[in-house]
């Protein structure tokens, strides 16, 4: 016993021995060999530490499986001085300003600064520039690698992607992808985009104990043609009409792949720091809430047809309004059609029609239907800061109006992804699927794991569905804008919706709305399922005339791109 306990503290002093040897070693290197570099690193204490930085590749997917970059880790050089080195400013300016454009007065305080250990006067040099640089042989001036996070396709899916950032002293994924799965990612151990000159020489021991963590690459669902698509309809679309924000997406109903994500305005992720207005940066397809309005009545008469309430057929007497304590809810147009059945309902887009519906089926059952197409929860997707629908009014009360608006979209709020992923179960025979963004994680070259398409729930029967399926695609047909924009060798099913926008102080916004276009193609075997929407658009009331065009854009091109056959 004696004796084991003397080898275990051996064992123990001599791993402890080690480590001293370590970073003894370290602090000689530190101090002796290399101590001018420090000694100007420990006037300032930070350096930038581009040279070492590394972090896994994020990529798209296209269509036929072959990957494309989508963040990734570039490599060029740039341009450092070391003042206390350079012994003649001048002299340096002439032989650096041969090589490539350099502000004099800026290199000449920084060339003779007296607090500077390190400064990076360029960034993103060419290996041919780097070279003649470094030919000139100026003391005290050197062309460096560097290495940075580089998004090849600039703008496109940049909320879903998100950028690397600081936080603090460390370099971390911001938003988007890059925060989800910055653990992932992170080749660093721990990611540190400005390393302090002291603690840096304990961590690199121990990198040598623990090894890194990260070493992961991910692939996305993400498909850069259809992303392009949606971004190019989306631009125009807010160009036109002046909306403050326009957004959208595109996912296979069948397996919950999000094809496609984005939202307008957007940034460059790899020029972030230029962005001045910071809500940029957030994305608004799982983030914010909105009041959908009319889309939300192809779920209404799927929840009063599935509880057998009511059926296609059923009709009712539309008078163009209907009464209720101290309020009485209109059409948009304000007009009676009379005794109408559910068809007319979603082809002329009738309040009343949503109304009578919900009232059918009941207020408890009405709202159990809304909790199992999940509008009160979060979708679970893999993308940071999601947040859930607020359906608290009709949660905790029973107030008759509060049901009736919600019939038709108002007066409760969901995110644009929550309201995507329950109307796709109208595309997949009742079922939802759990959507999701990346498809495989890649550790050290080999795949960890794989998402598979999961089965949410199925809230509504695949009779239900088929049902509601064939009226959208008579709304298409014969309805949206008379029917002008029927394909003649597709069936297409979708939607609009014209939303009044709550005011903070309570009511409504006068004449700004939000407009939203839900559909899916080829209706009875659906290859994709596309929401979009723009907020507050300017010179135009409903959505029929903001989003349709770029609704059929979209629906063209990927029927097109994909060559889905022709069902008609």
């Amino acid at each position: 016993m004696k004796g084991n306990f003397k080898a275990r503290a051996g064992f123990v002093y001599f791993l402890f021995l080690c480590v001293a040897v370590i970073i003894s070693g370290r602090l000689f290197f530190v101090q002796i060999i290399n101590g001018e570099y420090y000694d100007g690193l420990a006037k300032k204490q930070y350096n930038a530490s581009g040279r070492n930085f590394n972090r896994g590749s994020i990529y798209f997917s296209d269509k036929d499986g072959s990957l494309m970059s989508a963040a990734a880790v570039k490599e060029d050089y740039q341009l450092v001085v070391y003042p206390k080195r350079i012994t003649d400013a001048g002299k340096a300016y002439s032989g650096l300003s041969a090589v490539f454009e350099i502000g004099q007065k800026d290199f000449m305080a920084q060339a003779s600064a007296e607090d500077a250990g390190r400064k990076v006067m360029a960034k993103k040099l060419s290996e041919e520039q780097a070279d003649e640089i470094n030919r000139l042989k100026i003391t005290g001036v050197a062309a460096e690698p560097d290495t940075y996070r580089y998004y090849p396709a600039e703008n496109l899916a940049s909320h879903a992607l998100g950028f690397v950032g600081y936080d603090g002293d460390k370099l971390v994924g911001r938003y988007g992808l890059e925060a989800r799965y910055d653990d992932l990612l992170n080749r660093d151990g721990g990611g540190n985009g400005f390393a302090n000159s002291f603690t840096q020489i304990f961590s690199d021991v121990k990198r040598l104990i623990a090894g890194n963590l990260g070493n992961g690459d991910i692939v996305t669902t993400m498909e850069p043609m259809a992303q392009s698509a949606l971004e190019k309809s989306l631009e125009k679309a807010i160009k036109k009409h002046k909306g403050e924000i326009a957004g959208g997406i595109i996912l296979d109903p069948k397996t919950g792949e999000i094809i496609a994500m984005a939202a307008k305005p957007d940034f460059d992720p790899n020029n972030y720091s230029k962005v001045k207005d910071f809500s940029v940066f957030m994305n608004p397809n799982v983030e914010s809430v909105f009041e959908m309005g009319s889309i939300m009545k192809p779920l209404t008469i799927a929840a009063a047809i599935d509880s057998g309430s009511i059926t296609a057929s059923t009709t009712y007497e539309d008078k163009g309004f209907v009464d209720f304590k101290n309020a009485r809810i209109k059409n948009y147009d304000g007009k009676a059609r009379g005794f109408v059945n559910m068809q007319k309902v979603l082809d002329d887009s009738l309040n009343t029609g949503a109304v009578f519906a919900m009232q059918k089926t009941g207020k408890e059952k009405f709202l159990r239907y809304l909790l199992d197409f999940g509008l009160s929860e979060k979708t679970g997707v893999d993308l940071p800061r999601e947040v859930s629908g607020k359906l608290s009014n009709l949660i905790n009360g029973k107030n008759d109006i509060e049901y009736a608006t919600a019939s038709f979209g108002q007066g409760i709020a969901v995110t644009p992804l929550e309201i995507t992923v329950a109307l796709s179960s109208l595309a997949n025979g009742g079922v939802i699927m759990k959507p999701y963004i990346v498809k495989e994680e890649i550790v050290n070259g080999l795949k960890n794991r794989e998402n598979a398409p999961t089965e949410s729930r199925q809230p509504i029967k695949k009779e239900t569905a088929e049902e509601i399926t064939k009226m959208l695609v008579n709304v298409v047909d014969k309805a949206l804008l008379q029917g002008q924009y029927k394909l003649d060798r597709y069936s297409v099913a979708a939607k609009t919706g014209t939303a009044q926008i709550a005011s903070s102080g309570g009511g409504y916004l006068e004449e700004e709305y939000l407009h939203t276009f839900f559909g899916y193609a080829p209706a009875y075997n659906p290859k994709f399922l596309a929401f979009i929407y723009i907020l507050k658009p300017q010179g135009v009331k409903y959505a029929a005339h903001s989003l349709t065009e770029p609704f059929m854009d979209i629906t063209k091109f990927l029927l097109n791109y994909y060559e889905v056959p022709p069902d008609r």
